[in-house]
């Protein structure tokens, strides 16, 4: 037997190229449906997106930090690409903040429209009991995201200091490329190093609540 989560996997390359044809949000979420994926299965798949963008940005922006420390602790070598990998590891971390910050748009749409949904079809019940049952399971489905997706706001404001950061250098050496240059940046090290833990503390904050948000989500399938 097909379980859901093989079947939206299955299903999904299909839905979505559909979805390139699709004009507006009510249209892509009928191609889904007609698929038999419902709104509930596309956030837990884009909380799973999330989650995964998260944990690489972490990882990313821990090796750009490992990078900035290679960079003041130049002793000689090639200055020039020294640079060009400090670069490289800026520009990665930007393009994974980016990604991160898409995935959490992209939750925050498909959590609006499905919650909007479940609200309005409680009045379509006839049995009391199972409407209760339903307003129980919303309250506490909305409870469990309003962690989730403040966790992940908080995860997202914690990687603008530390792009800022990587950007000052990086534009610094960039016009003064030479070890007294290098030298200088050594006094930054301390503040960086402290935004990236705090950083990756909430990026762990920020992916247990997507995971324990996932489970909730299955737990109650």
């Amino acid at each position: 037997m097909t379980t859901k989560p093989d079947r939206f996997a299955r299903w999904l390359p299909i839905a979505a190229s559909l979805l390139l044809l699709a004009g507006c949000q009510a249209a892509k979420y009928r191609t889904l449906e007609s698929f038999g994926i419902e709104k509930r299965d596309i956030l837990g798949s884009r909380v799973e997106a999330a989650r995964d963008a998260q944990d690489d940005a972490r990882e990313q922006f821990s090796s750009a930090l490992e990078q900035f420390r290679a960079t003041v602790e130049f002793d000689g070598g090639d200055l020039e690409d020294l640079y060009d990998r400090l670069d490289r590891e800026y520009t990665r971390s930007v393009d994974d903040a980016e990604r991160v910050r898409d995935r959490i748009d992209s939750i925050r749409d498909v959590a609006e429209d499905l919650f909007d949904e479940w609200e309005d079809e409680l009045d379509a019940y006839e049995n009391a009991n199972l409407r209760d049952r339903s307003a129980e399971l919303l309250r506490d489905t909305r409870s469990r995201y309003g962690r989730m997706i403040v966790a992940m706001q908080r995860a997202e404001a914690t990687m603008d200091p530390v792009l800022e950061a990587f950007e000052d250098q990086v534009l610094f050496l960039k016009h003064n490329l030479n070890a007294r240059a290098i030298a200088a940046l050594r006094s930054e090290l301390d503040g960086i190093e402290d935004d990236t833990e705090a950083l990756v503390e909430a990026m762990n904050a920020s992916i247990a609540e997507a995971d324990a948000f996932i489970q909730s989500l299955e737990g109650s399938s």
